[in-house]
């Protein structure tokens, strides 16, 4: 093995301290000033009532969030990236991909997360020990959405455990789970404990706090109400239950009455400078971008062939549009001794609009249904870039298929006009262009919007600009001033202009009076469409990648 692969394996808990942490949000108060110590190795529970800022505490001591006010340190240092600082962190839901076999999903993880130079069978061994470790190697080839609900806590867990972390976070990591699984899931936080890894979880479950060295109560709006021993939270508030907590809290005196209450109980609960020598910084060099963009595509591809609804989608969804293409328009429309109305053109709008399509379709749900597993990834070092362009380089390919099987069966159908290789290769060319520039438009979209409902509504709004002002219904030249600004932007018109160039349309203008209106739209060269799809592609991935990385980035008002 590495040094830096032995290094995960020797890491110690750290220690974490919270120095007059505030946090506010819209106006709110979310956390009210507070200061706490978790010492190396301890299992401590945050709990309080709903409202309390229970996973916002937890948020900003992982550096998963920037407070208001005040600061986190680990070990006495401000906390810099996750892998540098050593910290694993799983949210409530279980952040990971369902589609593939446990064993394939963790290989990916792992040669994402693993230091630089990590060869594949030393990443192998870190997969195997860690399914060992957690007692899922019987279920290792089994896909993740069969396995049980405590199955896939430990799976998500395993995730985190693959870099071995000295600090670690869970947020709610027995919600769901019968109270024997519950029960199970701390036995295994309290054994990484036992191994130096501090640990932090939320939790309202009294049974879980039992099994803690100490316990965190909040009161509503985030204030301080306790922090001791479980055995001392019960002489604290005076009952025999921990659920009896929870009661006071919410029906007797007001939170900051309570924060009084203790902060007069003569504990300091302060932070103050941590009495151990700060580790070492390590040399954990992330996996370079290209290996990333690398890895991240072939896991695509093999979440894809997983995926058989997304894959019969992919390929069905072309079939149907071929057939309606060629169940719409008559043969020969393109011979100019028949052609009548404006058929050529509209044959070709509606070519380039499939090209769309298509590659709206398919980037529209790219992003949003995995938003929570890249924000993960993205605190271990991901590069937005990367995952970004993986996307686009596991869907290009099928998009061009998709372009060719179009275009020959229209053209072997009579459809489409008799042409010289280089006008059909000009043609797929072209369609790619643009269904790229839709896939990037539809990455964007999934980019910004939070679920996957309102990512379909977006797919009427981004598709009805592309047919008012594509240029075909209304010729550009024709449309009032504010419609050619929208048109100049659309990849639909640029397509349009350059499709029917490529076939040489302008002809028919002269002889056929319903083409008359396109002579603006077919005269002259198609290089300025091409480049004008070229700067949609290269802007709308630009655009997606600042999204993301805005997303992703700790701030006092994520979420």
């Amino acid at each position: 093995m590495t040094d830096n692969a032995l290094h995960l394996q020797t890491r110690r808990g750290g220690r974490i301290d919270a120095v007059d942490v505030i946090c506010r949000a819209g106006g709110r108060q979310i956390l009210a000033e507070l200061s706490l110590t978790v010492e190396p190795g301890e299992l401590l529970a945050i709990a309080g009532g709903s409202g309390a800022g229970k996973t916002t505490l937890l948020e900003i001591l992982a550096g998963q969030r920037r407070p208001s006010a005040g600061q986190i340190r680990f070990d006495g240092s401000a906390p810099g990236a996750c892998g540098e600082d050593g910290v694993g962190y799983v949210p409530q839901d279980d952040i990971i991909h369902l589609e593939m076999p446990l064993r394939r999903t963790l290989r990916y993880a792992a040669q994402l997360r693993l230091p630089a130079g990590t060869t594949a069978d030393e990443a192998d061994r870190v997969v195997e020990q860690t399914m060992a470790e957690l007692d899922l190697t019987g279920r290792a080839d089994v896909p993740v959405r069969l396995l049980s609900g405590g199955q896939r806590k430990r799976a998500s867990i395993a995730v985190e455990l693959l870099t071995r972390p000295r600090l670690f976070f869970l947020d709610e990591p027995t919600s769901g789970l019968d109270p024997s699984t519950s029960v199970d899931v701390m036995h295994l936080l309290r054994g990484l404990t036992e191994r130096g890894v501090t640990t932090v979880v939320t939790t309202h479950e009294p049974a879980s706090i039992d099994m803690c060295d100490r316990v965190v109560f909040l009161a509503r709006d985030g204030h301080l109400a306790f922090v001791g021993t479980p055995a001392e939270a019960r002489r604290h508030f005076g009952v025999a239950d921990l659920a009896q907590v929870y009661e006071r809290l919410a029906a007797e005196d007001t939170p900051a009455v309570w924060a009084r209450r203790f902060a007069q109980r003569g504990v300091a609960p302060a932070a103050t400078e941590p009495p151990v020598t700060p580790v070492a910084p390590t040399d954990l060099r992330r996996v370079g971008v290209l290996r990333q963009w690398s890895l991240l595509t072939r896991r695509n591809v093999d979440i894809l062939l997983h995926n058989r609804l997304t894959l019969a989608i992919l390929v069905g969804s072309p079939i149907l549009v071929t057939a309606m293409m060629a169940t719409l328009f008559t043969r020969d429309a393109f011979d100019i001794r028949t052609a009548a109305g404006g058929a050529p053109a509209q044959i070709v709008f509606w070519i380039a609009f499939d090209g769309f399509f298509f590659g709206l379709t398919y980037g529209l749900l790219q992003i949003v249904g995995e938003m929570a597993i890249f924000r993960r990834e993205r605190v271990s070092g991901l590069r937005v870039g990367a995952y970004v362009l993986s996307k686009v380089a596991t869907l290009l390919p099928v998009l061009a298929a998709v372009c060719a099987v179009l275009l020959g069966v229209l053209r072997l159908l009579g459809r489409l006009p008799d042409a010289g290789w280089h006008v059909y290769t000009l043609l797929f060319l072209t369609m790619v262009l643009e269904a790229t520039s839709a896939l990037a438009l539809g990455l964007l979209a999934s980019a910004a919007v939070s679920t996957a409902a309102q990512a379909a509504l977006a797919l009427p709004m981004l598709c009805f600009p592309q047919v008012l002002f594509g240029g075909a219904i209304v010729p550009v030249d024709a449309m009032a001033a504010p419609g050619r600004l929208i048109s100049a932007a659309l990849s639909n018109r640029h397509a349009f202009e350059a499709l029917g160039r490529h076939l040489d349309l302008d002809r028919y203008t002269a002889t056929v009076p319903a083409m008359a209106a396109y002579r603006d739209t077919f005269t002259g060269g198609a290089a300025h469409s091409i480049g004008a799809l070229a700067v949609l592609t290269v802007g709308l991935t630009l655009a997606t990648v600042w999204v993301l990385t805005r997303r992703s980035a700790p701030a006092t008002t994520r979420r």
